[in-house]
């Protein structure tokens, strides 16, 4: 049996609800998260292993690397694999029980060198120090909005000098003809990817006041509030980015 094989197929909306209520990363979720996020977030199989080459350039020796929403690991094990830095440490953080717990098990079951400190809490709680590498996989868009820039800003005081954070998200654009063009082929997309129409209709109902994605310009433009000397997009694909911002 390959390593697909075993990945549970997302059915989770597949028949019709009849009461819908807010998306939450339960166990149901957490079970069939493997498959979900690979045939709903385009460019999430080109993302994650780019992470890994993050940490192989921009890590330093004796630091600590922050996976701030980290699911079930994968960004953090692509991390993992490439450090090639002494003395570095690995936090990852996830507020769902269901998540840490199977992320804890494909973490226990990698034997690359540097540690990792798995951590259940809200990532708002969590202290930057001695950063070089953190990053925020699809996850700054389920906080509220009013509080990203004080996470942000918590996290560019943690980074030591030319560290990197690396953030992806879901996007919108604010002129209204690219909107659509974006959001038509990510429907495509989960078309192609096997999801029907009632499954997309339903996830996208049930994401509605738990997910709010902002412009690639508000991204910018925030980062470089808080102080970040460079920021750029590195990756997009459809409706999709991941930004680069450098402490200099």
């Amino acid at each position: 049996m390959t390593d697909k094989d075993k990945v549970q197929r997302d059915k989770i909306f597949s028949k019709p609800k009849d009461m819908l209520v807010d998306f939450v990363f339960d166990e149901q979720v957490a079970n069939v998260f493997p498959d979900m996020i690979r045939r709903s977030v385009p460019g999430y199989d080109t993302i994650i292993p780019m992470l890994g080459v993050f940490a192989e350039k921009y890590v330093q020796a004796d630091t600590s690397i922050y996976d701030l929403g980290c699911s079930l690991g994968a960004a953090t094990l692509s991390m993992r694999r490439r450090i090639k830095q002494p003395g570095c440490k690995i936090l990852a953080v996830d507020n769902a029980q269901a998540m840490v717990e199977q992320c804890q098990q494909n973490i226990s079951s990698d034997d690359s060198a540097t540690p990792v400190e798995l951590i259940c809490d809200d990532i708002l709680n969590i202290k930057i120090v001695n950063a070089s590498l953190v990053v925020i996989n699809f996850t700054l868009q389920f906080l509220a909005p009013e509080k990203r820039k004080d996470l942000l800003a918590k996290i560019f005081a943690g980074l030591n000098k030319d560290g990197v954070l690396v953030i992806s998200e879901k996007v919108l654009s604010d002129i209204p003809q690219r909107h659509q063009f974006y959001d038509d082929l990510h429907t495509e997309f989960k078309r192609a990817n096997g999801y029907s129409e009632l499954e997309i209709s339903q996830k996208r109902s049930a994401l509605e006041n738990v997910l709010i994605p902002e412009t690639s310009e508000c991204h910018i433009n925030r980062l470089t509030d808080v102080g970040f000397g460079f920021v750029s997009p590195w990756f997009q694909c459809f409706n999709f980015t991941s930004f680069c911002a450098v402490k200099s």
